[in-house]
């Protein structure tokens, strides 16, 4: 049973939906505070460079993790400089962090004898729980055969969704989303609240970036995120800003990402370039499902003052 398609695909899934989580989990965070990033898939590369880098030098998951969410981090700082401090239309600014992260990541992957094109993947992943959790039929595979990231990535889903709806912290930062003049008046700072906001997406970017290199696909190579990154914008918006449902889209679009290695397991033959449109085929009609219905648009409409600049002089 455990090696039927249907299960071996779902727990394929499952795995390729963490890159996808992360990112959207940090985007999120930075969304709710007003600040629009639209360079996620620029953070993601340039986490995937560095953190399979660092996973080489190190052999350790963790580092790579590290390593690469500590990159996305300095390039969304970047971002925050630009579009928070200066004040730059944030479209912009994210987008330009789209090519900055994909030429540094190009230029770092094949730089230097041997470049990182033709290294091994040191990273060494292993699944966290016991060995007959793991052959327990059909839920085994689906539920317990995962490494420590998948269910990290998990619990971040709830502990964002509490601190979101439950914290004093996830109140001040939905109140600079929503509106920073007021936040400000009542003494938050809206400065260091984005700020640290945008920080955070980069983190989250950064990691999804390394976990894809170094646990998924095992290797570098140039663009390997292949749409990755925007997917992920596009899972913030159709999840109207909420964690949990941003883990079921991630689940989803995992599904979609995985779904040549399921028609590989069922022996049916289909274009490879059809099969990576389909995530993004899927996000097209989902968005205009949701549009086309004004109240479910409603719900899950965007922070007010999303990508709105904000100046206390201009109070």
């Amino acid at each position: 049973m455990n090696e039927s398609v249907l299960v071996l695909s779902i727990a394929s899934a499952v795995v390729a939906s963490i890159p996808i989580l992360y990112a959207a989990l940090g985007e999120i965070i930075t969304n709710r505070s007003g600040v629009m990033n639209l360079g996620v898939e620029g953070m993601m590369l340039v986490g995937a460079v560095v953190g399979f880098w660092a996973g080489n030098e190190t052999g350790s998951l963790t580092a790579a993790l590290i390593a690469g969410g500590l990159a996305g981090v300095g390039l969304a700082l970047v971002h925050a400089l630009l579009a928070v401090t200066l004040r730059v239309d944030q479209t912009v600014s994210g987008l330009s962090l789209v090519i900055v992260g994909g030429g540094f990541s190009s230029f770092v992957g094949t730089s230097g004898e041997p470049g990182l094109l033709s290294a091994p993947n040191e990273v060494e992943v292993n699944p966290l729980l016991p060995q007959f959790m793991q052959d327990l039929p059909a839920v085994g595979p689906i539920l317990f055969g995962h490494d420590i990231v998948v269910y990290a990535g998990i619990i971040a889903v709830f502990a964002a969704t509490w601190i979101l709806n439950r914290t004093a912290t996830g109140l001040s930062l939905r109140a600079v989303g929503e509106d920073p003049a007021a936040a400000d008046a009542a003494g938050i700072s809206v400065i260091r609240t984005r700020y640290a906001a945008t920080a955070i997406g980069g983190f989250g970017a950064g990691i999804g970036g390394a976990y894809l290199t170094v646990a998924i696909v095992g290797t570098w190579q140039n663009g390997l995120t292949a749409g990755i990154g925007w997917i992920a914008v596009a899972l913030v918006i159709l999840a109207g800003w909420r964690p949990w449902l941003a883990l079921v889209g991630a689940l989803a679009f995992g599904g979609l990402n995985g779904l040549g290695f399921t028609l590989q397991l069922a022996q049916v033959d289909v274009p490879s370039d059809f099969l990576k449109m389909m995530p993004f085929i899927a996000a097209y009609l989902v968005v205009i499902l949701v549009s086309a219905n004004p109240g479910r648009a409603r719900r899950l409409a965007a922070p007010a003052a999303l990508a709105q600049p904000y100046a206390r002089e201009a109070r």
